[in-house]
């Protein structure tokens, strides 16, 4: 919760963003993505309006489409439990076994899992005999629901206030707001107006896109060749490597490439300590606000850096942005030459700043 629900490890962020799994020295190819404010995303779907865009879904590439529990969070719930790379279990029986003896719930509720599950799904529901299958379908339904609680989502920031007229934004975070719903065209993709039924803005509209993100040299995928034989050849496809998985939606596969899902910005610079590093973008290329947005900014005007594994921070120092790590469909209308001045990216940050959980406390 401190970090909004992300990576919660600044070294970590500091250099791969990519966290080791339940097997020592196995790691994943992305930075986790936020479970905060993930539920309200819908079943990945795909609509043709405005050129034809996927909408919804769960992770970086929209793996986990909600179609199966109903529900992309529990869809994603299930995706960590048996991947080799992160919880490495080798069965939902596994799974279901680990969780009908743990003693956590007792220790943290007072109740064992077994009576949480009959409160919630009916008697006799965390059954791992004869209904193996359902009760894993369970499981990840109860992590979703937990996902969508207060205490996950709280709508607690200083804009929410702002918005509910019980506090006032500083002038520069002011300019910053009119410039993310103006010239910055942050909004385009990360609404901050109240939803049609008057619900909170939830800073992303669960789309796709390719923002022409480098490479992070130091990505630890790089070097699991059991799982990546490509090595440093390997190339993050997104959404677009999905949808080539499926035959209902292989014609989309080419025209996605490369995009990611647009994340919320609520809580994006939650840290528990000012000095905190926080990474962004899929990979976690970049350690700041200011160096996110500023890429955002100059992407398509700074000359390209000639070594395409380039940090942020030897980026920042020459003055130029590696080529991005996929090269087609990439977002050239709303991102690469804002043209906005350093006071301005300064202010986008501040209001950025606002966007925070826990204001006042």
């Amino acid at each position: 919760a401190e970090v909004g629900w992300t990576g919660p490890d600044s070294t970590i962020n500091t250099h791969g963003a990519v966290y080791e799994g339940a097997v020592t020295g196995r790691f994943g190819n992305r930075k986790p993505p936020s479970s905060g404010y993930a539920t309200p995303s819908p079943i990945l779907h795909f609509s043709r309006s405005g050129g034809g865009t996927f909408t919804g879904g769960n992770f970086w590439d929209g793996r986990a489409t909600g179609e199966k529990l109903g529900n992309p969070a529990a869809d994603q719930a299930q995706g960590p439990f048996l991947n080799p790379l992160e919880q490495n279990n080798d069965s939902p029986q596994a799974v279901c076994d680990k969780v009908s003896t743990s003693s956590f719930a007792q220790e943290l509720t007072g109740y064992t899992y077994a009576m949480l599950f009959d409160q919630a799904f009916g008697a006799g529901s965390l059954d791992c005999t004869t209904a193996v299958d359902a009760t894993y379908d369970r499981i990840a339904l109860a992590i979703a629901a937990y996902e969508d609680s207060r205490e996950v989502n709280r709508y607690s920031s200083k804009y929410d206030y702002f918005l509910a007229r019980k506090a006032q934004l500083t002038a520069e975070e002011r300019k910053g707001l009119a410039l993310f719903n103006g010239r910055a065209k942050c909004s385009h993709c990360h609404t901050s107006v109240a939803t049609p039924k008057g619900a909170a803005p939830l800073f992303t509209d669960y789309t796709y896109d390719n923002l022409g993100v480098p490479r992070n040299p130091e990505n630890p995928f790089y070097t699991q060749l059991e799982f990546n034989p490509m090595g440093i050849n390997w190339i993050d496809l997104g959404l677009g490597e999905f949808l080539a998985s499926r035959i209902d939606y292989q014609r989309y596969a080419a025209a996605n490439l490369g995009k990611q899902k647009v994340p919320t910005l609520r809580n994006v610079d939650k840290r528990p300590y000012p000095e905190f590093v926080k990474a962004y973008g899929h990979n976690g290329y970049f350690k700041s606000l200011k160096g996110i947005v500023h890429f955002y900014n100059t992407r398509d005007v700074k000359p390209r850096c000639p070594n395409l594994f380039t940090t942020e921070a030897d980026a920042l120092a020459q003055g130029c942005w590696p080529a991005p790590e996929v090269t087609v469909n990439v977002n050239t209308n709303e991102l690469g030459d804002l043209r906005l001045s350093d006071a301005e990216e300064n202010a986008i940050v501040a209001f950025l700043k606002t966007l925070s959980d826990g204001f006042g406390q």
